[in-house]
């Protein structure tokens, strides 16, 4: 087979607000109310697509959920029309864009049964998240329905679990058997943890995964308590390279000591606080970037723009890059819209390592499809929303027809 990694990223949906629904996320806190650009906010994400496709990389999609969340609201006695604001705002939320937090995935050379295998998230700590997983269940079904894959159902909501926001795998190619490893959280200060170390078991135990081969650690508390409230926030891995903050995990020392041993060629890029402070980390997205390893094997970061306009960020990026470090070019996109509610490069995206041709052909994207894609975005996606419009007959009725016509366009009826 020909296992490759592919990212596939979530296309906003027309409801893209900024209700700040999420407790521990500093800029959708701190850009609640703001009037939101729906339209402006998945262009960005195409643009951003396309210039992964320039780099040479397998590039999938997701697609929006329906909104309003109509079963959802009927399941707590009311509807979209009558619901208080804020579950009206929770029933429109577009956070399933975040495709980061869609599943967790691990790839074939890690399984026993030699499949792939992806679980769904429960996404159960937040509210507006945690009515995702039945619409994303149905169109993970869809697009890996080849029995090279194995997708499960979210584990029972008792345990807390994000995604692949808090999961990284490091191998010496993307091809060969890895290392697994799991990141949980405990204590956040003011803020939840969002990811609990007994779902990640029960993942870990689902994907027939080998447990001499799989890492649990925990996400350090100043890490979570100053905004960090996914690890992709604070870390990310690519094959063999792990690029972290210096306060990502509380016991660093056990972590590293088993990536040396399990992980021929290992090599750890640590940002330290005394040159980038974690407030500035977090604020950039720093961590929140696509690491990627495009077919020239130059090692790829992909930052938002607010990297470059953090200076202390920017600093250490250009040493880095001008030195003999793993990571040898960096990319900047503009996904502001996105980041504005609190979700970076990486959100965006989840990757998945298969041979690309056993992915139902609709979800995987090339130059033609992303141009398909906007050109209905330009033509049915609101230009703006503020959240005391989220009610309005009008706007609901453009947001249910917008992603009617993408999902026609691309031949995906069947989820509606």
């Amino acid at each position: 087979m020909n296992l490759v990694e592919i990212n596939f990223d979530g296309i906003v949906g027309p409801s893209h607000n900024y209700a700040g629904l999420s407790l521990g996320n500093l800029a959708s806190i701190r850009n609640a109310g703001e009037v939101s650009q729906p339209r402006a906010a998945a262009l960005q994400g195409v643009d951003k697509m396309r210039a992964n496709l320039a780099l040479g990389l397998a590039q999938g999609i997701f697609l929006p959920h329906p909104r309003p969340d109509h079963q959802w609201l009927a399941e707590l006695g009311t509807t979209i029309e009558k619901a208080e604001p804020v579950l009206a705002a929770n029933a429109m939320s577009a956070s399933a864009m975040w495709a980061a937090n869609a599943a967790t995935v691990s790839p074939a050379p890690d399984t026993t049964d030699g499949k792939c295998h992806l679980t769904v998230a429960n996404l159960r700590t937040m509210p507006h998240r945690s009515h995702e997983w039945p619409a994303t269940l149905a169109q993970l079904g869809v697009a890996f329905s080849n029995a090279a894959f194995a997708v499960h159902a979210p584990v029972p909501p008792a345990f807390g679990d994000e995604g692949a926001a808090n999961h990284m795998r490091l191998a010496p190619s993307h091809g060969e058997p890895g290392v697994e490893i799991f990141v949980y959280g405990i204590s956040g200060g003011a803020y939840p943890a969002r990811q609990h170390i007994g779902a990640s078991k029960a993942i870990a135990r689902m994907h027939l995964l080998d447990p001499a081969r799989t890492l649990f650690t925990e996400q350090s508390e100043a890490a979570i308590a100053a905004g960090a409230f996914h690890n992709d926030v604070v870390a990310v891995a690519n094959e063999r390279v792990l690029f972290a903050h210096e306060q990502a995990f509380a016991d660093k020392g056990a972590l590293l000591d088993a990536c040396e041993r399990l992980v021929p060629g290992f090599d750890y890029v640590e940002v330290p606080a005394a040159e980038v402070p974690l407030e500035d980390a977090i604020r950039s997205y720093l961590f929140n970037a696509q690491l990627v390893t495009p077919p020239d094997c130059q090692p790829t970061l992909i930052v938002p723009t607010e990297a470059r306009e953090t200076p202390s960020v920017w600093r250490w990026i250009e040493r880095h890059v001008a030195g003999n470090g793993p990571i040898r070019r960096v990319e900047v996109v503009d996904v502001r819209q996105s980041m504005a509610n609190g979700g970076g490069p990486a959100c965006l995206r989840l990757r998945v390592v298969a041979d690309p041709a056993t992915v139902d052909p609709r979800f995987i994207a090339d130059a033609a499809k992303l141009d398909l894609i906007a050109d209905v975005i330009r033509r049915e996606w609101p230009e703006q929303i503020h959240i005391d419009e989220l009610q309005q007959p009008r706007l609901i009725a453009q947001i249910e027809q917008a992603r009617a016509a993408l999902l026609q366009a691309l031949d995906l009826s069947q989820l509606i």
